[in-house]
């Protein structure tokens, strides 16, 4: 079995429950601030997370629903502007302490940093997001106990593809046999798959019925002592959370030749 060397986290979803109360709420106050008559129900915004990132969720929902337009010169300016007002419309619900980790995050955060194990971030949020909610839920220099954030558009294609994975690889140049990938989403369980990492999901409302059966473990949440999770599929929990130790008995045996 390989030692377990880094954990690299997905962040919505992943360390918090920020869909549905967190952005989703700040696309329908930006739409709102903006005079359009759009609003974002949580059954839709169900659908629309299939689409990975924020600009090309507002593109795919124009086309695919065809909602009251305003005349728009720029369509890429109309996206851009309407997507950095729902960042700000997002930061001011971090900054009002609406928005917390989930259980066990922030437990097996510290329990990596006391061990030496390296962590990172592979996310398709805005970098900015990012930066806030560790710094609003962690502590104010929690950015720096991630080696690498890869966010936002800093690869082309976004999750399903693995581009986001292999960056974080190459940042840490770690091969990923030595690595995990802890998500929610089945794209982000391709996107890491594809990268050769093992992944551990922990499910949301949004996508517990989503295809995970390429993941090493399904959990309801990471768990922790006092809120025990509920293992859908992997390893028995004996403890009734995931911990550094079943981390690295996901691990492959040897490295995938």
């Amino acid at each position: 079995m390989a030692d377990l060397k880094a954990i690299i986290f997905d962040v919505d979803g992943t360390l918090a429950e920020n869909e549905r109360y967190g952005h989703r709420v700040a696309f329908n106050q930006a739409f709102e601030a903006a005079g359009l008559n759009w609003h974002w129900s949580s059954a839709l915004y169900s659908e629309l997370l299939q689409v990975a990132g924020g600009k090309e969720r507002i593109r795919f929902f124009v086309e695919r629903y065809g909602p009251p337009m305003p005349v728009i010169d720029d369509w890429d300016t109309f996206v851009a502007t309407l997507h950095q007002a729902k960042t700000q419309h997002y930061a001011t619900l971090l900054a009002s302490g609406q928005i917390g980790l989930r259980p066990g995050v922030k437990r097996l955060i510290m329990a990596a940093r006391q061990a030496h194990i390296r962590l990172a971030i592979a996310t398709t949020s805005r970098l900015e997001n990012v930066l806030t909610l560790l710094t609003q839920t962690l502590a104010t220099d929690a950015p720096q106990w991630f080696e690498v954030i890869a966010a936002g558009d800093v690869v082309p294609q976004k999750k399903p593809a693995a581009d986001i994975y292999h960056y974080v690889l190459d940042q840490l140049a770690l091969e990923a046999h030595y690595c995990l990938a802890i998500e929610d989403t089945a794209h982000g369980l391709t996107a890491a798959t594809q990268a050769g990492l093992p992944s551990v999901i922990a499910v949301t409302d949004y996508t517990r019925t989503q295809d995970f059966a390429a993941a090493a473990c399904v959990l309801t949440h990471l768990g922790d002592p006092d809120n025990p999770c509920q293992v859908l599929s992997g390893p028995t929990l004996t403890q009734g959370y995931f911990d550094l130790a079943i981390a690295e008995s996901l691990l492959p045996d040897q490295p995938p030749t």
